[in-house]
C-alpha cells in the first residue's frame, strides 16, 4: 500500500503478510479522499478508524494533516503494526486493541469522520449495528460522516441516516449522516 497525498505522498508501507486484513485499494482510497477533501478541512477534524487493519486509512488521514486520529482493531498484531508505523512517521494516531462494537459502546469522544472497514463476511445486521451505535450514542459531530466499506452484495440503504453509496470495483462506500 502507498500513501496517496500529503506529507508522506508516495511512501510505500509494507505490512506483514500474516495480518488478517484486506486493505482498501489505492483506487478506492483515492476516490474516497477526493470526496472527503471537498467536504472537510482535514486540519480541523477528528477521525475514528474502526477495524483499522494495516492502518492504511489512518495513515492517509495523518499524511493529510488530521491531528486527531483514533485507530481501533481487535487484532493485537494490527494494532502493534499501526502504532509502530505511526511512531516511526511521527503521526498522532492513538491505537486501541478492542472490539469495534465495544469501543463504540463505551467511547465518550465524538468525531467528524468515522470510517469502518469490517470483514466483508459481516451480515447486514452487523453493519447496521455500527450505524445504530454511532447514531444512538451521537458519536458524530454536526455535519459528520460515518463511512462503511463493504462488498457490493451488502445493502445498507434502509438506514434512516443513509446518505449515498459509491462503487469502486468490488468495494462500496456507504455514507451516513447524523
Amino acid at each position: 500500500m502507498r500513501i496517496i497525498s500529503g506529507k508522506y505522498k508516495g511512501k510505500r508501507i509494507t505490512a506483514p503478510k500474516s495480518l488478517p486484513v484486506r486493505p482498501t485499494t489505492d483506487m478506492a482510497k483515492e476516490a474516497l479522499f477526493n470526496i472527503l477533501h471537498n467536504r472537510f478541512y482535514f486540519e480541523e477534524i477528528r477521525v475514528l478508524d474502526l477495524f483499522c487493519g494495516t492502518g492504511n486509512i489512518s495513515f492517509e488521514f495523518a499524511s493529510r494533516g488530521v491531528m486527531s486520529i483514533v485507530s481501533v482493531d481487535k487484532d493485537y498484531r494490527c494494532v502493534k503494526f499501526v502504532a509502530g508505523m505511526a511512531s516511526e512517521m511521527e503521526m498522532n494516531i492513538k491505537t486501541f486493541k478492542e472490539d469495534a462494537f465495544k469501543f463504540l459502546g463505551k467511547t465518550t469522544d465524538t468525531f467528524d469522520i468515522i470510517f469502518a472497514d469490517p470483514p466483508y463476511q459481516f451480515d447486514t445486521k452487523q453493519f447496521m449495528r455500527i450505524v445504530q451505535l454511532v447514531s444512538e450514542r451521537q458519536l458524530l459531530n454536526e455535519g459528520g460522516l460515518l463511512i462503511l466499506e463493504h462488498s457490493k452484495h451488502t445493502e445498507l440503504t434502509e438506514a434512516a441516516t443513509f446518505l449515498e453509496k459509491r462503487h469502486y470495483g468490488g468495494s462500496v462506500f456507504s455514507f451516513f449522516g447524523n
